[in-house]
């Protein structure tokens, strides 16, 4: 049995006992077109079957590339699951109609959040599980959006960093076309993550990896990518509260 093998195997395992101990009925994914996205719902097909994975692809007309959609659906169509195609556009003019579009980051992470809103609609509508898609670099250092793309029910690759998530899609049989893409949220025109973050993900995953052990032979960025890590620590947790039991009890 090979490495990926035995990882593929985990993850199935994992997916299967988060939706039998949820007692659901399955899981609805985000299918974006990227790779990320790709590797969950062709896993999540493998551990419960077709019938039992449901994806949503949500683009922004006139900013989701052609491409993107293209690529989702025909993923969608190839692992034989049930997808639905949901522009966000009517829930993005109404809502900044009501409450005004605000600054550009405000603006660009309202997209996520409505996208997590029509997964959650989906999922408690029909009983299912919202597979989230991302990974361990993104996770690490808060590249993601709080209550948008961080809102989901469980990780089935929230262990594996960037770089390897290209393995698996590899070993996946994950198409070409999406494999080869330069990774991009898709927030606004020209957008790509290693652009926003400042940083390769092949350099990032490598300095995480040695975060992880030791600061021996870190390269030059590990000061930027710890400042990362400490912005992002909110995202990875639980909202506070004050502790109030020992003066009530």
């Amino acid at each position: 049995m090979s490495k990926w093998d035995a990882i593929v195997g985990k993850i199935s395992e994992f997916i299967g006992q988060m939706v039998g101990d949820a007692v659901a009925e399955g899981v609805v994914v985000g299918v974006s077109g990227g790779v990320d996205s790709a590797c969950v719902v062709t896993l999540c097909k493998k551990a419960l079957g077709s019938n039992k994975v449901t994806g949503l692809i949500m683009p922004e007309k006139g900013l989701t590339p052609e491409e993107d959609i293209r690529d989702a659906i025909n993923l969608c169509k190839k692992l034989d699951v049930e997808y639905h195609v949901i522009e966000i556009n009517p829930f993005i003019e109404t809502f900044i109609k009501v409450v005004g579009r605000g600054n550009e980051r405000a603006y660009a992470n309202l997209k996520p959040r409505i996208r997590m809103i029509i997964l959650y609609h989906h999922a408690n509508n029909r009983n299912l599980l919202v597979a989230g898609t991302g990974n361990k670099t993104e996770l690490t250092v808060g590249y993601f959006t709080k209550y948008g793309d961080g809102g989901v029910d469980f990780l089935p690759i929230g262990d594996l960093y960037k770089t390897e998530v290209f393995q698996l899609a590899e070993y996946l049989g994950i198409p070409e076309e999406i494999i080869r893409k330069t990774p991009s949220a898709g927030l606004w025109k020209g957008q790509t993550d290693e652009s926003e973050m400042g940083i390769a993900y092949e350099e990032l995953d490598s300095i995480l990896k040695a975060l992880s052990k030791d600061k021996s032979g870190i390269k030059s960025d590990y000061e930027k990518v710890l400042q990362m890590i400490d912005k992002g620590a909110h995202k990875r947790e639980m909202p506070p509260f004050v502790e109030l039991r020992s003066l009530i009890e």
